[in-house]
């Protein structure tokens, strides 16, 4: 039986972080992963605020090697309409920038990195019982040979992403209460990439609110090519070997036959009913982080950011409560996690009901304002001095509502 101070479930950014961390603590660490890598994995949109927890964990220079696309912001386009966010220009102090990454490649360094300072990772290994108590978690998994193990440790952290292996097996997955939608996608070779098109992501809103697009462009001449809709219309477009989805980026008029001819590098794949919660993120002997807490949406890029904020948290937690601590989780860690998440899920629902749109789009933005969305879509969530951070329940439903009534004023003016 392997035993160690911190058993981490899952190799993607948040066990990572986390392990890093612990290991730069001293702290005997062992990853336990699902799968074999490098493997195929999304989310390659970085925000800014991740850099930080690269850079605290000492991962930022092994990611850096490897030449990914610079990403300095991102733009929203409706038809004519289009709206840019620079992170040089944003409220908070921070990073300016950050990367679009392919995540096979980005989730292998993080963990070549981690395994370098001294954890040990175990690939291929499915997690099938744990057992957690105030001092001991033992956890049983079948190796890559189909061999049962054992492994005892002080603390444990959940890692696992869309596995979510302690909420399956505790029983604390929680319905989402977005509209359940889906996500049909690929990687492309975008022979017709133009200088203003060779950096930032693209989202494209169509179909009023309900359904956008995504182009992120990597360093290689690739680029990763989304639709995110309705289930319905998700299911429907990856019919076929995905042939709607082709017809769809291949004559969306607002790419203006970017990706007419564009050859797949890969046959589109689909997500379905990705958001998804839990009802507490902590107990006896374990934490949760990453996506094992809770997943949104994909519209904001959020999902490696709170990836890394919440295994960086988990991993400084645990290393105060191994040096004598009373830590609270419920206060120092669900509910400071639960305050950015709810930012972002304030911002989700504006972009779905269209405050965040009208907003954007509008013809004339507040460029105070934007500089303070600027640093919400930079991931900087919990910077309460941001007033679109503090008031995020509230601001931007009263904010599209003054711009509507500006709009409909200066189309009736004698109203």
């Amino acid at each position: 039986m392997v035993e160690i101070d911190v058993l981490i479930i899952g190799a993607g950014p948040a066990g990572t972080v986390a392990a890093s961390y612990l290991a730069n603590q001293g702290y005997k660490v062992c990853i336990l992963e699902r799968d074999t890598f490098p493997r195929f994995q999304i989310g390659e949109s970085l925000l800014p605020c991740c850099m930080d927890h690269l850079q605290e964990t000492e991962l930022l220079e092994a990611v850096s090697q490897l030449g990914f696309q610079k990403k300095t912001g991102a733009a929203f386009m409706k038809g004519s309409q289009r709206c840019e966010f620079y992170f040089s220009e944003q409220f908070t102090q921070g990073w300016t920038w950050t990367w679009q990454v392919k995540r096979a490649e980005f989730d292998l360094a993080l963990a070549e990195a981690t395994r370098q300072k001294g954890v040990d990772i175990h690939y291929n290994c499915t997690v099938e019982q744990v057992f957690c108590s105030p001092t001991e978690q033992k956890v049983t998994y079948r190796d890559g040979q189909g061999i049962t193990q054992q492994a005892r440790a002080r603390f444990l952290i959940d890692a696992s992403g869309y596995g979510r292996v302690l909420p399956r097996l505790f029983n604390l997955n929680k319905p989402s209460n977005f509209q359940p939608r889906g996500a049909v996608f690929a990687h492309v070779v975008d022979q017709k990439r133009s200088l203003d098109e060779s950096q930032n992501i693209f989202v494209h809103a169509f179909n009023d609110f309900e359904a956008w697009l995504w182009a992120i462009p990597f360093s290689d001449g690739t680029t990763s090519v989304g639709i995110v809709s309705d289930q319905k219309t998700t299911e429907r477009l990856a019919m076929d070997q995905g042939k709607g989805y082709l017809e769809r980026i291949q004559n969306f008029e607002d790419l203006q036959g970017r990706f007419s001819q564009a050859p797949l590098v890969f046959p589109p794949k689909v997500m379905l009913g990705y958001s998804i919660g839990v009802s507490r993120m902590w107990g006896e002997g374990f934490v949760l982080a990453g996506n094992s807490t809770e997943f949104l949406d994909p519209i904001f890029s959020s999902g490696v950011t709170f990836a890394t904020s919440s295994g960086l948290r988990a991993a400084k937690l645990t290393h105060r409560m191994f040096q004598g601590e009373n830590v609270d989780w419920q206060k120092d860690y669900e509910e400071q996690v639960q305050s950015g998440l709810e930012v972002f899920r304030s911002y989700v629902t504006g972009w779905y009901n269209g405050d965040f749109q009208r907003i954007v789009f509008a013809s004339e933005i507040d460029q105070g304002f934007k500089k303070q969305i600027c640093s919400v879509l930079a991931g900087y969530v919990w910077d309460l001095s941001n007033p679109f951070v503090k008031k995020h329940d509230t601001i931007l439903a009263t904010l599209a509502k003054v711009i509507k009534m500006k709009e409909s004023l200066n189309q009736n003016p004698e109203a």
